[in-house]
């Protein structure tokens, strides 16, 4: 039988990149965001609206410069990990590494810690946690690990449907466009929608909230996602409803659609609504 070396990783090593990607996410918008920003304000017809974005863009740059939060709703910790089937996480936890590192970076950058420890009790835990953990086993010995700090301004605007599987890419654009629609300026529009269909019920949502990671103007290497997600952009920026909620052509920023084999019988879809603070960040080690 041929023998497999493990790679060892220090659970240290996961918390300290932990701590620096959420400190990271937090203050800096990433540039595709940035990109797409300045591409709505500069095709924006409305004046409230263009002067509107100009404000988005320069609070963006300030908070880099500052080192301060880009919102001050500094969200729920939304941690992504690809671990590798040769890597082996030592001296400690994986789950503790992650959260350890969560609580340092919440408390060292003065974000706002928004995370109670029970839903109904409601008492705030102090420190952000605990994180919500996505683990996906992968070849390799890497550890790929992506923060995304999750607003709620946002997150309460989404919403899951299970379709009948006859329906077709008009029905799924129009019942996002309708999320959208209905949410008003409630996700501080332009948004990004992540979409997930197919899988589970469970399933097509995390499908959902990962597809918030994919850059902005990266289309799904999938055809017929591909055509989905341009149906999708046209439908939900026809809504009207516009930046901050007050009418134009940018009601959404990019749609991403990430897609899982289902059941015969159904087509769930689910969709993740994130604001124009679409914070992430990755790291691979």
């Amino acid at each position: 039988m041929k023998e497999y070396a493990l790679r060892p990783i220090e659970a240290g090593i996961i918390e300290q990149t932990v701590y620096e990607l959420f400190l990271e996410a937090n203050v800096k918008l990433p540039q595709d965001v940035k990109k797409a920003i300045g591409k709505a304000k500069n095709e924006e017809k409305l004046n409230l609206c263009k002067s509107i974005l100009d404000k988005i863009e320069e609070n963006a740059e300030y908070a880099e410069k500052s080192g301060l939060p880009i919102c001050q709703d500094t969200g729920m910790a939304i941690v992504f990990i690809e671990l590798g089937q040769d890597a082996h996480i030592v001296g400690g936890s994986l789950s503790e590494a992650v959260n350890r590192g969560v609580a340092r970076a919440y408390n060292d950058g003065y974000f706002r810690k928004s995370v109670v420890s029970h839903p109904l009790v409601r008492i705030n835990s102090g420190d952000n946690t605990p994180a919500v953990i996505h683990t996906e086993i992968v070849d390799g010995s890497q550890v790929k690990i992506k923060v995304s700090p999750k607003g709620f301004g946002s997150e309460n605007m989404s919403a899951i449907k299970m379709f009948n599987p006859s329906v077709n890419l008009d029905d799924i654009a129009d019942f996002v466009a309708d999320t959208a629609q209905r949410a008003g300026g409630n996700p501080c529009p332009p948004i990004i929608v992540g979409v997930g269909v197919g899988g589970s019920f469970e399933y097509c949502a995390y499908l959902a909230k990962k597809a918030l990671l994919r850059r902005v103007g990266d289309y799904n290497p999938d055809s017929h996602y591909a055509e989905l997600e341009k149906k999708i952009l046209t439908a939900v920026n026809s809504t009207g409803v516009g930046v901050q909620g007050l009418g134009g052509a940018n009601t959404a920023l990019w749609a991403a659609v990430e897609g899982y084999a289902t059941h015969i019988a159904g087509l769930p879809v689910a969709v993740n609504i994130s604001c124009h603070v679409t914070r992430h960040a990755e790291r691979i080690i």
